[in-house]
Parts: structure tokens; sequence; C-alpha cells
């Protein structure tokens, strides 16, 4: 018995039942149209679906070819397939944090810079406003509305 634990411990291949590989296929093609209808509802960018869509089919690959994990754990030089499965999780992982840092630090330069655009387009207002000697009334927020219910003629 102990031998046929420590044969199976050092045997690199994925074994898989059928069931287990169906129910992975399901899984993946499930999280890709879940994709799709992120995208349907515009609840996800397509320029954002195309890692997820990558990610699914990766997964509906590794549920098709079990023995291509073992295949990658080889070229990885690692003897245990769990851990070449976990090293590409983890890697695929931080590659989408720093993804996700990059678009996070970008869309903050945007925001930081249209809100000074919209501060000098108000001072250039008001400026242009105390030149004319008139003190307007005051303009009605394109966000809040009207709250006092009076009409400008």
């Amino acid at each position: 018995m102990t031998a046929t634990l420590l044969a199976a411990a050092q045997d690199p291949k994925v074994h898989l039942t059928s069931q287990t590989r169906i129910l992975a296929a399901a899984i993946a093609i499930a999280f890709m149209l879940m994709i799709l209808e992120l995208i349907r509802r515009d609840r996800l960018q397509e320029r954002y679906s195309v890692v997820w869509f990558v990610a699914g089919l990766g997964m509906l690959a590794g549920a098709a070819f079990p023995g291509l994990l073992g295949t990658v754990a080889d070229l990885m030089g690692v003897r245990d397939t769990n851990v070449a499965l976990f090293s590409i999780i983890l890697l695929l992982l931080l590659g989408l944090a720093l993804n996700f840092s990059v678009i996070m630090s970008r869309q903050s330069a945007q925001i930081t810079r249209l809100a000074q655009e919209r501060a000098l387009e108000k001072a250039r207002d008001q400026s242009a406003a105390k030149r004319d000697g008139d003190t307007p009334a005051p303009k009605r927020s394109s966000v809040g509305g009207d709250a006092g219910g009076a009409t400008e003629a």
C-alpha cells in the first residue's frame, strides 16, 4: 500500500473523472456566458472582458485536456501539477491586480484634471460676472435642478 501511495504521489498525470471534466466544462461555459451577459448589460466594458473571456477559455481547455496541466508543469520544472496550477493562478491574479492598478491610476489623473478644468471654468465665469458689474442670479445646477421652483426669463 505504501508503494502505491508513493507511486501516486510521484505520478505527475492529472486524473479527472468524466463527471469532473463535464462539471468543469459547464462551469467554464457558464462563466463565459456570464461575461457576455455583463457586456450586454453594459456592466463590463469590452476592453476588460477580453482578459476574463481568455480566463474562461483557459478553464475550458483545462477541462477538455486535463493532460495539458501536466505538460505545463513539466515546462515549469515542477513535479506536482497542483503547484503548477496555483503558480499560474497566482501569476494571473498578480497580473490582474497590476492591470487594474494602472487603470485606477490613469482614471485618478483624469478625474483630477477634469476637476481642475471645471474649477478654472467656474473662476472665469465668476470673474466675468464681476467685470460686468452685475451680480447674476445664481445659476441652476445641472445636478440638483431648480430647488426654488422659479423660472428664469
